[in-house]
């Protein structure tokens, strides 16, 4: 018996051949406090059904793997205690296990591709980390994203990472980077970088254009990462970032932070030290990759897909 779970509604849709975008639950479970979790949730799945799509959270419960998520289990997963982080190799160990969990972007994107949907909205992907010259600390992301077809749309890479080979490393490794009306790949909580976008698009429908000419190339194109600044209203300037950065990363060395748990550190101690003005922008920017991820699906099934 599979453990894939496909919500009746979703399932519904993509045999409609309609406009489906997946959303990841690390969020909920990892990356914000609740309840903003819970209410960005709700917010983010509204934002994607105002624009004629149809949101899919993923998340594991129980050892299930779960595709569309409805309100009580949104709630539920936000509210679990001690959930996992779930990337692409913990997701056979949840499921034999009956592990409740978030998944970060490289197991949303697995699922969200063995269901059958197209296009992911997330805040940020991983990447490399600082220091991983030496850690080689480096997330699944960047792998996942060479060898699964699914158009993942974020403020970028997170900008708590080494931006600078975390898009290196997506250029070795064959990974369209595409920036959505901007020149500079943008730097999560920050509009632009010092980094130029490889790429750029200013439609949904130019980047669902793109995407159909990608699999006319044959089987296992990878996927597409699109880089959508967030909102200038909402955004926090590069420069007073850095030393906001550095400083969380100086105290996650100092608490002998590793491993999984360094995100999830450097985006809580960045809250403190913002004083909650991270957590609004990065409530407005996953907001914003919602809209543009429904708009890029609207347009994928338009045109068939």
């Amino acid at each position: 018996m599979s453990a894939l779970r496909v919500d009746p509604e979703v399932a519904a849709a993509l045999a409609a051949g309609r406009a489906v975008v997946a959303l990841e639950s690390t969020i909920l479970t990892h990356g914000m406090p609740h309840p903003e979790s819970l209410a960005m949730a709700r917010r983010v799945e509204a934002v994607i059904r105002a624009e004629g799509a149809l949101p899919a959270t993923i998340g594991v419960l129980d050892g299930e793997l779960r595709i569309g998520l409805p309100d009580a289990d949104l709630e539920r997963l936000a509210r679990a205690p001690g959930p996992r982080k779930l990337s692409r190799a913990d997701l056979a160990f949840a499921v034999a296990e009956g592990l409740t969990g978030g998944t970060t972007v490289a197991a949303t994107m697995l699922l969200a591709r063995l269901a059958g949907i197209d296009v992911f909205a997330t805040g940020g992907i991983g990447g490399v980390h600082l220091g991983a010259e030496a850690s080689f600390d480096e997330s699944a992301d960047l792998v996942e994203l060479s060898r699964t077809d699914v158009i993942v749309v974020s403020a970028g890479a997170k900008a708590i990472l080494d931006l600078g080979k975390t898009f290196e490393r997506l250029e070795t490794l064959g990974v369209p980077v595409v920036g959505y009306r901007t020149d500079s790949l943008p730097a999560f909580w920050s509009r632009s970088s010092a980094i130029a976008a490889p790429l750029r698009l200013d439609s949904p429908e130019a980047i669902a254009r793109f995407e159909r000419a990608r699999r006319s190339l044959g089987a296992d194109v990878g996927g597409m990462l699109v880089a959508n600044p967030v909102p200038e209203e909402a955004e926090i300037p590069a420069a007073a970032m850095a030393g906001v950065i550095a400083r969380a990363q100086r105290d996650a060395r100092d608490a002998g932070v590793a491993g999984k748990d360094v995100t999830p550190y450097l985006l809580q101690r960045i809250l403190e030290l913002t004083d909650g003005r991270s957590l609004a922008t990065n409530v407005v920017l996953v907001e914003h990759n919602a809209r543009l991820g429904a708009r890029i699906a609207v347009a994928l099934a338009a045109s068939g897909g």
